[in-house]
């Protein structure tokens, strides 16, 4: 049996779920360089044939649903409500630039794993504290992860996340303050990953992360 990289090798035709992580609000919201950067990623991810996915909260998320949309593309929420009325009411989240939903039920940080794992890739857009825990959960799940800096917020400050945690930028990274180069490299990174065939592949395999990390630490001399 063949074994496939990822879905793009299956089928090339295959419209790229692109997940958008951000802050949905506080002093963020009142820089109107990122709430237009945020929406000029949802426009580049429609110009390029991409479906933009994001937790369907109000924020810069909610702006670059807005680019997508008005550039003809497709829009996806996995919302942490368990319905549509909850989703308006309890969370009061957005519905206007959205094409359907998926309403978990798993409130706010279950609700990010499933946002992570629905998307073929993730961009990062400025953000507080949940936006890092989207950050992690999509850095040790391997995948393909485009970061949007100089707007302020954890995003202009992920590389040294990762060394104060003993990781690293790795080669399924781009990191660009160019919306437009951030969604075009990395489109075209994850067409070209290994996603493994197991849940935690990246993380524990037999060269997974973990296992790298451990040889490493063997080696190193304190």
């Amino acid at each position: 049996m063949q074994i496939h990289r990822n879905i793009f090798d299956l089928k090339p035709e295959y419209t790229m779920r692109v997940g958008v992580f951000g802050s949905a609000s506080g002093y963020l919201m009142r820089s109107e360089a990122a709430v237009n950067a945020a929406y000029e990623v949802g426009r580049q991810i429609a110009l390029r044939g991409g479906m933009l996915i994001n937790g369907a909260c109000p924020g810069l998320p909610d702006e670059a649903a807005r680019g997508c949309k008005e550039a003809g593309g497709a829009t996806f929420g996995v919302s942490p409500a368990a319905s549509i009325c909850s989703h308006l009411q309890k969370y009061k989240s957005p519905v206007e630039h959205y094409d359907g939903f998926l309403f978990t039920g798993l409130g706010l940080m279950v609700r990010d794993i499933i946002n992570v794992r629905s998307s073929n890739c993730c961009i990062i857009l400025p953000g507080g504290t949940g936006t890092l825990n989207e950050f992690t959960v999509a850095y040790d799940e391997g995948k393909p992860i485009g970061v949007l800096d100089g707007y302020d917020g954890v995003a202009d400050h992920i590389p040294q996340i990762l060394e104060y945690c003993h990781r690293e930028v790795t080669d399924r990274m781009v990191i660009s303050s160019d919306p437009a180069e951030l969604v075009e490299k990395l489109m075209h990174l994850t067409r070209r990953v290994d996603e493994g065939c197991m849940l935690d592949d990246y993380l524990v395999g037999d060269d997974g992360e973990v296992t790298k990390i451990e040889a490493q630490a063997r080696t190193t001399k304190y």
